[in-house]
């Protein structure tokens, strides 16, 4: 999830990350330390009872009328513009809103149009949705507009699950103290995410990588084109991230575990992990490592 979230800070066109996992594992905190780590990204709510006009904008016609004037009152997503737009639940938002959300993000723009008049503006985001999968789940083709997509659960380990409750305990304890001790580890990532963001447009991609992307999708039937090219941007921005200048196989198979399993075709019978043993079977197997 930390990886998910820091690739699109680092590459703000990869587009957004749809975290599914139960109540009560840290979906929302890991947003909002997200923001705290940049100084200039805030986290805007998008609440799952927002009407269209909150969410895209207004016009005022009797305004227009009258004066010939256009007069807009912005939305969420005007005030969400070069920040994180944050949808909890999202799987429960109205369908026609998931639309405009997911459009604007991938144009960059926003326009609202009632009664023959419109008006855009500029509406570049990253986008957050998260979601408790038992509570139903998104369309297919509102999957495949997240960009990446990872599974999350309550960690199972005992002792890495006393970790959780004691560096909870030590947070409630003492704020200040508890952020003080991880000020040096935020310093070193958002210096890395700065480094990431200039290395991004001097990764080469090969031949090889891209027939590489074209392989993975047709060997597991994913539909379209977007799947393959965010997988590419994906690993891409894994080699900014890791300090790379290229793009290598390994970049791939990370990329891929992030970018596909919520895009597959889940086949007849399938049992639950069953897509995550086909991606991992195909990503294993010497054919694609020798592609």
């Amino acid at each position: 999830m930390k990886l998910a979230l820091i690739l699109n800070v680092v590459n703000p066109k990869l587009g957004g990350v749809l975290i599914r996992g139960e109540k009560g594992t840290a979906k929302s905190t890991a947003v909002r330390a997200l923001a705290g780590l940049m100084p200039d990204l805030k986290v805007i709510n998008l609440p799952v009872s927002a009407t269209e006009d909150r969410v895209v904008g207004a016009l005022d016609i009797e305004h227009a009328i009258k004066t010939g004037e256009k007069k807009f009152e912005p939305g969420l997503l005007a005030a969400a513009h070069g920040h994180i737009l944050y949808i909890d639940e999202i799987n429960l938002l109205d369908d026609h809103i998931v639309d405009v959300l997911l459009d604007a993000a991938a144009m960059g723009i926003n326009t609202v149009e009632r009664e023959g008049i419109s008006y855009s503006h500029s509406s570049r985001f990253l986008l957050v949705g998260t979601m408790n999968p038992e509570e139903g789940d998104l369309r297919p083709q509102l999957l495949d507009r997240f960009a990446l997509s990872v599974d999350i659960g309550g960690e199972k380990d005992v002792r890495e699950r006393a970790l959780v409750i004691r560096r909870r305990m030590d947070f409630e304890r003492d704020p200040a103290t508890f952020s003080a001790h991880y000020e040096a580890e935020q310093e070193r990532v958002l210096h890395q995410i700065l480094q990431a963001r200039e290395r991004l447009d001097q990764i080469d991609v090969t031949d090889d990588m891209l027939e590489l992307a074209a392989i993975i999708g047709i060997a597991l039937e994913v539909e379209g084109h977007r799947s393959d090219i965010t997988l590419i941007k994906t690993a891409l921005t894994l080699a900014a991230w890791r300090g790379q200048d290229s793009i290598s196989h390994e970049h791939m198979q990370e990329a891929a575990y992030l970018v596909l399993p919520h895009r597959m075709r889940r086949q007849p019978f399938e049992e639950s992990g069953g897509i995550e043993q086909r991606l991992h079977a195909l990503l294993r197997s010497t054919a694609m490592v020798q592609a």
